[in-house]
């Protein structure tokens, strides 16, 4: 194997995480109920889109602005650190017939330690970006647990049914935008850093 395909090879997490980073930090909305001749609601049931909540709501929009950045920024560094390597790597590859083993040798190790690190670092980087999208959602969750119970009573629902477990419903069953308008009128932004996972302390 060359130099530049075992570098490669040690690039492959910072590349994968890349695509999925980006992914990570878009969240879909539930899909509406298809335009249909229901019957009529029924009393006391009600069903209401957690994810439609997050993802329509002020904040959840926000977050998922913030998160992008976060996974942007992070993509970023990643792809400098891994470009630096993989030129590194084409450098040494072009040097191969006028290096000494020895030299040869100890120059690919120190480039294999290079890209060892960037692996590792790609993996704790994803790691952080899902905890910080977690964290949010968990901010998200708890600012609107309350106003889901709210709105419950003012409907006066009896029983709440996750919309996503549900393949249709009058519309007048669904409290999702009630709990929306509730959760823009509460909180519309609040403070998204990435978080740091390196300085915790190991656990036992």
């Amino acid at each position: 194997m060359s130099v530049k395909s075992f570098v490669a090879t040690a690039c492959v997490a910072a590349l994968s995480f890349a695509a999925a980073s980006s992914a990570m930090a878009q969240t879909a909305p539930a899909a509406a109920a298809p335009a249909a001749s229901l019957g009529p609601a029924i009393a006391n049931v009600c069903v209401l889109s957690v994810e439609g909540a997050i993802a329509t709501s002020t904040v959840g929009k926000y977050a998922n602005t913030q998160m992008d950045s976060i996974a942007k920024a992070v993509n970023t560094e990643l792809t400098g650190e891994r470009t630096a390597v993989e030129n590194e790597a084409k450098s040494l590859d072009s040097q191969k017939a006028s290096l000494d083993q020895a030299t040869l040798q100890s120059r690919a190790t120190a480039l294999q330690t290079k890209a060892n690190n960037l692996n590792r670092k790609a993996a704790l980087r994803e790691r952080e970006v899902a905890a910080t999208q977690q964290k949010a959602l968990n901010r998200i969750g708890q600012e609107m647990d309350p106003i889901i119970r709210q709105v419950a009573q003012q409907k006066q629902c009896g029983l709440l049914l996750s919309r996503e477990a549900v393949i249709v419903a009058n519309s007048a069953m669904d409290i999702t935008p009630a709990v929306v308008a509730g959760l823009n009128a509460k909180i519309t932004q609040f403070a998204i850093v990435r978080e740091n996972l390196a300085q915790q302390p190991a656990s036992k």
